[in-house]
């Protein structure tokens, strides 16, 4: 249920409104906007009387909200949610780009790439450091180890970093992390969610292979439910008919989202084609379509990477790709701004 107030609501008033509604058994969200406070309500509302709520001085509407997920939903959260991670941000009009190698192999690869991409214009590091992988028999990352390298690079370059987690038991090797990725494969470990809701480091969540908007944004409720409201989404493509490339990018993932959610939205064009020579043209039209930012996989020996080569981009790559990527993204900004 979502109440909105008129403007300038009387603070007496809210107050014992907020006490009422919070003998109901009902969890209660303000969020205030430039010209309106609205008040979300969770849990059991079906008991609550609309009329004795629209009847309040202070109210303007009073609705009920169809859609299963609450936190994440628009209508409770009109303003975009602005994901902070040290000096930077998810959202708020910036564009993120989370740049390196698919696995952290080595000390030398991962400072080398989190060197490039830095001096590049990426934001932030990613690398994997445990792997879920299809095959048993496929490299499964370097573990803990991985971490330890990228806590390497992170000293080295200032970047923060965003890794995997498989399993809750991976959790305390997170303290120096900045951004949790639960993988397509995770998305509906509901258990794992529920343990990184109850943790306060912003959680990235990926896109299922076979999943419906509705069922991602319900894996988005249940870490913000915990009361972790830092989670980013997270579109890296899902499975059609069509073989050519790995996945097929749901590029419409981007207005649709801004339409459900308040959460940011990131693109990974490189799990989403699976190819290099596609990274480039699908990242642009992610930053035309007003995307938060992209996860775009760098390694500096592709040919020899231990884990997705073929959809990795060199650095200098990335930097070409880079330099237009910025210009386009104020463009993409400045239209908006324009027509609002």
């Amino acid at each position: 249920m979502i109440v909105v107030l008129k403007k300038n609501p009387d603070r007496g008033q809210l107050d014992s409104l907020l006490q009422w509604l919070e003998k109901q058994n009902v969890s209660v969200h303000e969020s205030v906007g430039e010209s309106s406070v609205i008040l979300g309500l969770v849990g059991d509302t079906s008991r609550i009387d609309m009329d004795l709520i629209s009847a309040l001085d202070i109210v303007d509407t009073v609705k009920r909200v169809q859609e299963p997920y609450k936190n994440a939903n628009r209508k409770f959260h009109p303003s975009d949610t602005v994901v902070k991670v040290g000096d930077t941000q998810i959202g708020g009009g910036n564009l993120t780009i989370m740049a390196g190698p698919c696995s952290v192999e080595s000390e030398e690869q991962i400072i080398a790439v989190a060197k490039a991409v830095k001096a590049a214009g990426a934001t932030m590091l990613r690398g994997g450091a445990f792997k879920p992988r299809t095959s048993p028999y496929s490299f499964q990352g370097l573990g803990e180890e991985g971490i330890r390298l990228l806590e390497a690079a992170k000293r080295e370059t200032g970047l923060p970093i965003v890794t995997e987690i498989m399993d809750a038991s991976q959790l305390k090797y997170f303290e120096n992390v900045d951004v949790i990725q639960v993988g397509a494969r995770n998305m509906q470990n509901f258990n794992l969610l529920k343990i990184l809701g109850a943790q306060e480091k912003p959680v990235m969540i990926k896109r299922g292979a076979s999943s419906t908007y509705e069922e991602w944004l319900m894996s988005a409720e249940y870490v913000m439910a915990g009361g972790n409201e830092n989670v980013i989404l997270c579109e890296r493509g899902i499975r059609t008919f069509e073989t050519y490339t790995r996945n097929t990018l749901d590029i419409s993932a981007v207005p649709v989202l801004r339409t459900l959610t308040h959460l940011p939205v990131i693109v990974d064009p490189s799990h989403a084609t699976g190819k290099a020579s596609l990274v480039a043209p699908l990242a642009y039209a992610a930053v035309a379509l007003g995307a938060d930012g992209l996860l775009i996989e760098v390694h500096n020996d592709p040919a020899h990477a231990l884990s997705d080569g073929p959809q990795s981009l060199r650095p200098e790559a990335f930097e070409t790709l880079a330099e237009k990527l910025f210009p386009l993204h104020d463009y993409v900004v400045r239209m908006k701004g324009e027509t609002e």
